[in-house]
């Protein structure tokens, strides 16, 4: 069974909107959801979380609908939010009194486990707290009841290089217990590269993939030549091109096909998720 069924997702603002996103979220794997920002990442989290109603389409989590009107199945998700939910003028014990009871499973054994592994200070007003400590009090809240989901939306902002690497490595041991599931959106595709399994990739409110990584970064590449090896058809094959006076760099989505228009003439390079959502946002492609 997925974790999390996105069916048709559809929902539209003023200047924007995201039309028939569909895409599954595996049960005991991670799964990283990727896009510029301004894509729908946190739209579709949100719809997901029940903060957002769709125009159209429908999700499930853990087998149960999603949605405004439904609870029960929040009571299996950890949500880090990339936003500021709590209450300025309290202090992080005060808040946690308040969330606390909201959760049949809470765990106060390991939610002061995590205080103190992250040194967070209890008294501490969240006024007074660092973007980068709100963000660890949100994991601390998010692991303290045992969730079999975890979903972040752009947990890394804001934590500086050392603790994101211990980020990564907890969540990786959160993942071992293989009937827990991570959802991961994030614009930083370097922590992807290291942990994810799957990859769902939107951009300007469009789905273009949504597969598992590494046949992701295998179909893909990156070519480097002189511009002279551009024509109409080639640029046609591209998904995004950076040109220069001298020559061009540019993705291609299907890799055999570009060994073969461009055969030893090129340098080829494997690339980075990162590549892929740059070239895609750059060519403005709706589908790889």
């Amino acid at each position: 069974m997925n974790a999390v069924e996105v069916n048709g997702l559809s929902k539209s603002y003023s200047g924007y909107k995201m039309n028939d996103i569909s895409f599954p979220v595996p049960r005991g794997y991670i799964t990283g959801l990727i896009g510029p920002n301004g894509a729908g990442k946190s739209t579709i989290i949100k719809a997901i979380m029940g903060m957002v109603v769709p125009d159209e389409g429908t999700i499930t989590v853990l087998g149960q609908n999603a949605g405004a009107m439904e609870g029960m199945y929040k009571q299996e998700i950890g949500y880090i939010s990339d936003e500021n939910i709590f209450y300025e003028y309290m202090s992080l014990e005060q808040m946690k009194r308040i969330i606390a009871p909201f959760y049949t499973k809470w765990d106060e054994d390991l939610y002061l486990k995590y205080m103190d592994l992250f040194e967070l200070p209890s008294r501490k007003k969240i006024k007074d707290c660092s973007k980068g400590m709100k963000t660890k009090y949100s994991i601390a809240l998010a692991l303290s009841h045992h969730p079999s989901l975890l979903i972040m939306d752009e947990p890394t902002a804001g934590l500086d290089p050392v603790f994101r690497r211990e980020l990564l490595d907890l969540l990786a041991e959160y993942i071992l217990e293989e009937e827990n599931t991570i959802l991961f959106s994030t614009h930083l595709t370097t922590d992807l590269d290291r942990v994810a399994d799957y990859v769902t990739f939107v951009n300007r409110g469009r789905l273009i993939f949504s597969d598992n990584k590494d046949e992701v970064l295998e179909r893909y590449i990156i070519i480097k030549g002189g511009k002279e090896l551009l024509d109409g058809d080639i640029r046609k094959e591209m998904i995004g091109l950076r040109e220069t006076e001298v020559g061009f760099e540019g993705l291609s989505g299907n890799r055999d096909q570009a060994k073969t228009l461009f055969g030893e003439k090129v340098i080829y390079q494997a690339p980075t998720l990162e590549d892929i959502m740059y070239f895609t946002a750059k060519g403005g492609k709706q589908h790889a």
